[in-house]
């Protein structure tokens, strides 16, 4: 199964964002973007990719282990960028520091269990809006510029698994499923 660590923000505040990627989608070259679902919004922590059932209890343990260690901590979304001029984000704002610990310590835990991961890479906290082909992203970015979103805290982790979509139909998109939380400072156990 193809699985990734990630933190979730609350509805509200994919509402608020949801709003200026409407209007970005109505706006002039909106239409050849491949606008993200709100369903599917998450900030990655750790990309592990396809990963073998059998590494799954470990995987789940170490992780519920760098939740527990881990300080609930404030986020909002704010501003945005692009990678490549192909990739649209929603940038992140607040308490980036641990947010990045929390990034840390779930690829170690991803390695801990026997996942093999990709090269390590400095953490760098968005949220993808869009992708499409390189175009003049500046209209865009003019708007995601002064997009700033509430606050919330961030008080857990959560383990996905992504289903890419193979039925080729235009506009299909992956399917999210949550397959573990758990909280941060050691509020208790989580599912999973």
């Amino acid at each position: 199964m193809r699985l990734f660590a990630a933190v979730l923000p609350p509805s509200e505040r994919l509402d608020e964002l949801g709003c200026v990627v409407d209007r970005l989608r109505g706006s002039p070259g909106g239409g050849g973007v491949r606008w993200t679902s709100r369903e599917g919004w998450h900030l990655t922590l750790a990309f592990m990719g396809e990963v073998d059932e059998a590494l799954l209890p470990g995987l789940r343990m170490r992780l519920e282990r760098a939740a527990s260690r881990t300080p609930v901590f404030s986020l909002r979304l704010r501003g945005g960028g692009h990678f490549g001029r192909r990739t649209l984000w929603a940038g992140v704002a607040g308490d980036l520091d641990t947010l990045r610990l929390l990034a840390e310590r779930s690829d170690a835990a991803a390695r801990r269990a026997g996942i093999a991961m990709e090269e390590h890479r400095r953490y760098r906290a968005h949220l993808t809006v869009g992708r499409g082909q390189e175009a003049d992203t500046g209209p865009f970015l003019d708007v995601l510029d002064g997009f700033e979103g509430g606050r919330w805290e961030v008080g857990e982790l959560v383990l996905v698994r992504s289903e890419l979509p193979v039925s080729g139909v235009r506009g299909e998109r992956p399917r999210y499923e949550t397959v573990g939380s758990w909280p941060l400072g050691g509020g208790g156990s989580g599912a999973g």
